[in-house]
């Protein structure tokens, strides 16, 4: 059974300018090389050419250039989108699919998120899909069910051949930047969970290679014992990422995580 290597994504969100962004490119560029864990940053869109720059620059590559979202349709007038043959001229290899703030406040449909993600995949882009439960849905115990229906619509059309490059991220709505995060065995079980959807899916196999990440207020002081969870497979981590030492924290923690699978 394939081993599941640590996964951190830090998304930058809708935050840094150019020279901040350089900097912090740079700072985690060198010190995250060469650890036993993949490593992405999700810069603004106006930023991913300056910043794709700083990686390529590196004289061993190790950090992935991701981006935080893209358009399912290949050209046309669509404006202020962006599609995925524009973010491949930049050397992007990996996009965001279904993030809450996507999802709750822009108001992204299941659908589309779907069709991201097979436009994504059938271009040879990485995809990492959000999932996650509001508090108002956690509090009526439909965290799972929630989890299972986005699973269920977002991987609606995919090919098992291409789960090899999808990254699940479980992100309670409720922890993600308010300072609350879910218990290790409460992140845990919600991983579980989805596991065995993607189990009842795919099969188990594929269940099994699949890596799952948590995200919602992860801290280079709680990132050990959350990846220390069975299912827990690295992390999506959205604050923390734009302070270097905190993020090359979290990365060195997913580092020193066993290796699942």
């Amino acid at each position: 059974m394939a081993a599941r290597k640590p996964f951190v994504g830090g998304n930058w969100k809708m935050n840094l300018h150019t020279a901040e962004a350089h900097a912090l490119a740079r700072s985690v560029a060198t010190s995250c090389d060469g650890r036993e864990v993949d490593v992405a940053i999700f810069p603004a869109f106006p930023y991913l050419a300056e910043v794709g720059t700083v990686l390529q620059g590196q004289p061993q590559p190790g950090v992935m250039l991701g981006a935080q979202d893209v358009y399912h349709q290949s050209n046309g007038a669509f404006t202020g989108e962006v599609s995925v043959t524009m973010l491949q001229d930049l050397n992007v290899t990996v996009v965001l699919a279904g993030h809450s703030e996507r999802r709750h406040v822009l108001g992204e449909s299941d659908l589309l998120v779907n069709a991201k993600v097979r436009a994504a995949l059938k271009a040879g882009l990485e995809v990492i899909l959000c999932i996650g439960e509001t508090l108002e849905q956690r509090e009526a115990g439909q965290t799972d069910a929630v989890n299972a229906a986005q699973l269920c619509y977002g991987l609606a059309g995919v090919d098992p051949a291409q789960m090899s490059r999808v990254t699940i991220a479980y992100e309670p709505v409720w922890a993600i930047g308010t300072g609350r995060t879910a218990t290790p065995q409460d992140a845990q079980d919600a991983h579980k969970a989805a596991r065995g959807m993607l189990g009842h899916l795919f099969g188990a196999t594929i269940a099994e290679a699949t890596r799952i990440q948590y995200g919602g207020s992860v801290k280079a002081a709680n990132a050990a014992e959350l990846f220390a969870q069975p299912d827990i497979d690295g992390g999506l981590i959205g604050g923390a990422s734009l302070k270097a030492e905190e993020f090359i924290g979290i990365v060195e923690a997913a580092s020193n995580a066993t290796v699942k699978g």
